[in-house]
């Protein structure tokens, strides 16, 4: 949805089925499936293997980083790989939901070809968040946010936080907010000279209380403007 809302015509790649992929969707490999043509690839390899916390057997988990830069860096075309913290990616960015306004912190890393130089503010943890993961936990949220009370941890709740109305509860625990593709789709296209997309910080990242701020493949989701 990000990449749609930034510019781009979406097509999604996943080796399992997706009924709720609201674009056009491919049941296919995407370390085999064929990128000529394709201006730009988002890759969100499973994230089991790498992630730091969660009742994961990380031993069982694929291990596909690797093999996804390498059919990405085969294929010629500028590229996204987006991942939990932990993962083996170069960190050319870390976002966060608060940096968003968003009722989640969710750090994803993005490693990206060709690197672009991007400006974000720093986190703001002071806000109450939800935990998405596993599945909701109910009114008194996943777990305990210091002394700050958690938000409910509902369906309701976790597509609010996350902006996304479409997906299950196990789909949104999978999932990453569109606005960190929109905003880093916006970015790329800026940077490629492709469409007149000048690129618009989110109202957050504006916001004049924030000193300092400068003026998920599926595992392939496919942009072609």
């Amino acid at each position: 949805m990000g990449l749609a809302r930034a510019g781009f015509a979406v097509v999604g790649v996943d080796i399992v089925p997706q009924p709720n992929y609201p674009f056009d969707f491919i049941e296919a490999d995407a370390l085999e499936f064929p990128m000529t043509g394709v201006d730009f690839v988002w890759a969100s390899p499973p994230c089991q293997r790498y992630m730091q916390s969660g009742m994961v057997n990380k031993r069982e988990a694929p291990d596909l980083v690797g093999a996804v830069r390498d059919r990405l860096e085969s294929a010629g075309c500028r590229w996204v790989i987006e991942n939990v913290p932990g993962a083996p990616l170069r960190r050319n960015l870390v976002l966060c939901g608060s940096m968003f306004g968003l009722g989640v912190r969710r750090h994803r890393i993005f490693e990206m070809h060709p690197w672009i130089s991007i400006l974000v503010p720093p986190c703001d943890h002071s806000k109450p968040i939800t935990g998405v993961y596993g599945h909701p936990h109910g009114k008194g949220g996943a777990w305990r946010n210091g002394n700050k009370p958690m938000l409910p941890s509902t369906l309701s709740v976790w597509s609010r936080s996350m902006g996304i109305d479409w997906m299950t509860a196990r789909e949104l625990s999978q999932s990453i907010p569109p606005a960190y593709s929109e905003f880093i789709g916006k970015q790329v296209l800026s940077s490629a000279g492709i469409g007149n997309h000048p690129i618009t910080l989110p109202e957050a990242m504006r916001s004049d209380d924030r000193p300092g701020v400068p003026a998920d493949f599926e595992t392939a989701g496919a942009g072609r403007k």
